[in-house]
């Protein structure tokens, strides 16, 4: 049993926490149902760098790749089949809480190819198929943040299907996601949906931006500079949860809230510290705040279990956080361009090389 009981943080500080993982191991040997038990889990995300580690050389997919590989000719066919079947165990093992909680959590997240990340009319296209595929209420679609992403995201609200809107690196995504969800829940309710039924997170990565930013300080080497780093994100964070609360509780959203519509809350992403220097739940302990999502490594999750500060610590500090921004323009560091940009591309390149490797490994295994 972990030190924190944190099964307790979702109802004294109204945030959830999803394991950033899935594989055939974890639900099999019953860790999965543990972590969901003992470690106060609500919901599950992947993406195919987690898929990539947990399918190749595991022989806990042997058996599945070879019959697949024997009824589909696309490796891409036997991909999704392979994943298919933890998708669906998973969101099984999570839909009594997504019951209980009436589909604010007990939520899957299901990835969509990497190629496809700036083709609209292919990302609805797709997200509509392994929604089919998946026949599970509690399934997301995971569509990257790029302009046409954000635009399947607001045609798939419209069509009633739920979203996590993955790698968002700035404000400015930020933005634009609430506002295309706005739209998507209107055009919704105009063509006679049920909005009660269609769920949305918007997934913030952390220590990525962190990371870009350090080293970019530290290159420019002044000590306004170095004082900066390790600030990024979380000024980040702040101002991005100020402007869901700006939101979420305007008028935008009143009239149809009225009707059943849910926010669309902030996934905390990236919450794996990757500076050995910062603590290894600086991404939990700096993020608990209510209608939130973080979304964690097993590592990560572990830590905050045995040393983490079960507290609200995400408090009110706009005015700090813009001031980090300012002093981050100042130094020369372009947040909502240059990083943002970056970061997107980085991450966009990360899956599309997973997924290309995955496909490359299901192809030659057993030849």
């Amino acid at each position: 049993m972990p030190s924190n009981d944190l099964s307790t943080l979702y109802a004294s500080q109204g945030q959830s926490l999803w394991l950033d993982n899935l594989s055939r191991e974890l639900l099999s040997d019953g860790k999965l149902a543990e972590l969901i038990a003992n470690f106060g889990i609500r919901g599950l995300t992947s993406n195919p760098a987690i898929f990539k580690k947990a399918i190749v050389g595991s022989p806990f997919y042997t058996d599945d790749m070879a019959r697949l590989k024997r009824e589909y000719d696309d490796i891409e066919d036997v991909y999704e089949h392979l994943v298919l079947t933890d998708i669906q165990q998973a969101c099984d093992l999570l839909r009594p809480i997504w019951d209980e909680s009436r589909g604010e959590d007990g939520w899957v997240s299901w990835e969509e190819a990497p190629r496809i990340a700036h083709d609209a009319a292919s990302t609805v296209q797709a997200a509509e198929r392994l929604k089919k595929l998946a026949d599970r209420p509690n399934l997301l679609i995971k569509v990257p943040a790029t302009d046409e992403g954000i635009e399947a995201f607001e045609l798939l609200i419209g069509r009633g299907i739920s979203v996590n809107v993955t790698l968002i690196f700035s404000l400015d995504q930020v933005k634009r996601v609430f506002a295309a969800y706005i739209r998507g829940l209107k055009a919704l309710r105009a063509s006679g949906g049920a909005v009660s039924r269609v769920r949305a997170v918007a997934s913030l990565f952390m220590s990525r931006v962190d990371t870009l930013v350090d080293q970019q300080l530290t290159d420019i080497g002044t000590p306004k500079a170095l004082e900066l780093r390790g600030k990024a994100a979380l000024a980040l964070a702040g101002m991005a949860y100020q402007h869901f609360r700006e939101v979420f509780g305007g008028e935008d959203l009143s009239s149809i809230a009225q009707l059943g519509a849910r926010s669309q809350y902030l996934l905390w992403a990236s919450t794996g510290t990757k500076n050995a220097d910062y603590s290894d739940v600086l991404y939990v302990e700096s993020l608990i705040a209510p209608k939130t999502i973080n979304t964690l490594p097993e590592a990560t999750l572990k830590a905050f279990a045995d040393h983490g500060r079960v507290a609200s610590m995400l408090k009110p500090r706009l005015a700090e956080d813009q001031a980090v921004w300012a002093k981050l323009a100042d130094a020369g560091i372009d947040m909502d361009g240059t990083v943002g940009h970056q970061l997107l591309d980085e991450g966009l390149d990360l899956f599309a090389q997973a997924f290309d490797d995955l496909l490359a490994a299901i192809a030659t295994t057993g030849e």
